[in-house]
């Protein structure tokens, strides 16, 4: 779940059918962006952003996160 993401609309006392209707998506794609089953696109993640006046990376930290790959590849030396 984005906790962050739920909080900003909660905190304002809006529903998830609120939110669609401002940003002109779907209830149910509201719904799966908030849990994580969905990930919006770049367009949708502006709207986010621009109705809550919260950075996208903020709002969406799990899609922003960068891997380090700690696993080392082995070179066959000759």
């Amino acid at each position: 779940m984005r906790k962050r993401l739920v909080n900003e609309r909660t905190s304002r006392d809006w529903t998830q059918k609120q939110v669609a209707e401002m940003l002109n998506i779907s209830e149910v794609y509201v719904r799966k962006i908030e849990k994580a089953e969905r990930n919006p696109g770049r367009k949708t993640m502006l709207k986010f952003e621009k109705l809550y006046g919260v950075r996208d990376r903020d709002l969406f930290p799990d899609l922003f996160q960068i891997d380090i790959d700690t696993k080392c590849i082995k070179t066959n030396s000759a």
